[in-house]
């Protein structure tokens, strides 16, 4: 069988003006998966394809795992299909009056309860958040990118996307066959560089495991587990 890991991207810059970058953390978190990949598989570490939205934040934590694992000389190709959704324009679509920046804990709940919320509007058809695709169109663009994986890795391809929670939950959402709302809560579980790792043939994709963190599995690590 091939294998499909399915990274989300390291901790971005929650609350900032501009959420699509890397913190510093993120980007120390990103190395650190590339580190525990090449000690953990050695010389037999190898990737086939790479597959990344077309996000600042998706890439930077690409070249992070890259440079840790090094493999940057390993291209990788821009896949639209994998960007993630905009989480300001479904919550504008069912909370139209402007918010504070989630800069307390109380806003913070504010901004995932209205999330969850617009997501679920968003899946069910019921609203077209500004700037966005329907949601079918969303997931039709994630499922491409697992027949193309499919379809270009060998019997024993290794293959890596780097993407967002959003993707990510809706493939594994496609593979398990889960509800709208299952496919919410795998969404606002996972969290940042975490992996999680498919095997498939010509016929199906399997999930081995979700949102796991193996290079953060250590005690000087406890503190580098984020969620946003």
């Amino acid at each position: 069988m091939g294998t499909l890991y399915l990274v989300r991207h390291g901790q971005a810059s929650f609350g900032a003006d501009d959420y699509d970058q890397l913190s510093p953390l993120g980007q120390r978190q990103s190395v650190r998966l590339g580190e525990y990949l090449r000690w953990r598989h050695g010389d037999a570490l190898r990737l086939d394809a790479v597959l990344t939205g077309t996000l600042r934040r998706q890439r930077q934590t690409w070249d992070g795992i890259a440079a840790g694992a090094g493999l940057a000389a390993t291209p990788h190709t821009a896949w639209p299909g994998l960007n993630e959704y905009d989480s300001h324009a479904l919550i504008s679509a069912v909370h139209p009056a402007p918010l504070p920046k989630p800069d307390t804990p109380e806003l913070y709940r504010q901004h995932f309860r209205l999330l969850r919320q617009g997501m679920a509007a968003w899946m069910a058809g019921q609203i077209e958040p500004a700037g966005m695709p329907s949601y079918a169109d969303f997931r039709a663009g994630v499922v491409g990118a697992l027949d193309h994986v499919r379809s270009l890795a060998g019997a024993d391809g290794q293959v890596m996307i780097v993407s967002s929670g959003g993707p990510i939950a809706t493939a594994v959402g496609h593979v398990l066959g889960t509800t709208p709302e299952t496919t919410i809560e795998l969404n606002l579980r996972i969290r940042n560089s975490a992996v999680t790792e498919l095997h498939f043939n010509p016929k199906r994709y399997t999930l081995v495991t979700y949102n796991t963190l193996p290079h953060l599995d250590a005690p000087e690590y406890r503190d580098w587990v984020t969620y946003a």
